[in-house]
């Protein structure tokens, strides 16, 4: 189980965030870091997501990158170094190419995907297996540019049981995902009170977690749309992250009192 701890952050990251259209949800310089408690009380590691601008193949893209590790108690025993970036379009959001680099107490993936948009394939290199795959592909977000894609959508419509899907590309396969919209909290944090919406996403039951909804987070409701609180039942124990420190952001981070 605890090889799939700091993917399983990335993935809900990545899987539940919404925003608005009417403004632009992140810039370049954003950073985020979040702790990770296993069964509520044990650290069992950190993760950061940053986004930067810089040019990829003659283009102005968001180059975006997803680091995690382990600490504590839990790195005396099973230590993980994980790596994900995205380079996507600074408009669109397309992504161009994902990477992927994770060691998880020896287990580990290599891959790097390139999208074509002309031939509409996905290529991947997976540097393990030393094999290359195509896969062909309609409308697709990577596991990070999909944060970023979706943190920019309209939630204006949005009601209470309502669900929003997304197509992931994910290790080689296209994955439907969906989102059910909870409602509204006010969340205490280290931040203060801070004015916060809900969101299950519906994920598969089996050798991670418990059953199929057994994921919450709660996102900031401000025009930021950033991730702040998640909790996770796994099939043994369960997982919990808290934003733990930001910088960059392209929107005032808003509390209650403001």
């Amino acid at each position: 189980m605890k090889k799939y701890i700091v993917t399983i952050l990335v993935l809900v990251l990545t899987f539940s965030v919404l925003g608005q259209e009417k403004k632009q949800a992140f810039k370049g310089g954003e950073w985020l870091r979040y702790k990770m408690s296993y069964s509520g009380f044990l650290r069992a590691g950190t993760a950061i997501l940053e986004v930067k601008e810089r040019g990829f193949n003659g283009k102005r893209v968001f180059h975006t990158k997803g680091s995690g590790w382990t600490s504590g108690m839990i790195k005396w025993f099973f230590k993980v170094d994980d790596v994900y970036e995205s380079f996507f379009d600074k408009d669109t959001i397309k992504p161009y190419q994902f990477r992927r680099k994770i060691d998880e107490g020896g287990y580990k993936k290599h891959r790097i995907t390139s999208f074509n948009y002309k031939t509409k394939k996905a290529y991947v290199q997976d540097f393990i297996k030393q094999k290359d795959t195509s896969v062909a592909f309609v409308n697709v977000q990577d596991m990070l540019s999909s944060f970023y894609y979706l943190r920019n959508q309209n939630l204006d419509t949005l009601k209470e049981g309502e669900e929003i899907s997304i197509d992931m590309f994910m290790d080689s396969q296209i994955y439907p995902f969906k989102l059910r919209f909870l409602g509204r909290e006010v969340l205490r944090t280290k931040f203060g009170q801070v004015n916060s919406l809900i969101f299950r996403p519906l994920v598969q039951s089996g050798r991670v977690f418990k059953a199929q909804e057994s994921v919450t987070i709660w996102i900031t409701d401000d025009e930021n749309k950033i991730p702040i609180k998640m909790k996770a039942s796994l099939s043994v124990g369960s997982l919990r992250a808290e934003l733990e420190a930001y910088k960059g952001l392209a929107n005032p981070f808003r509390k209650k009192e403001d």
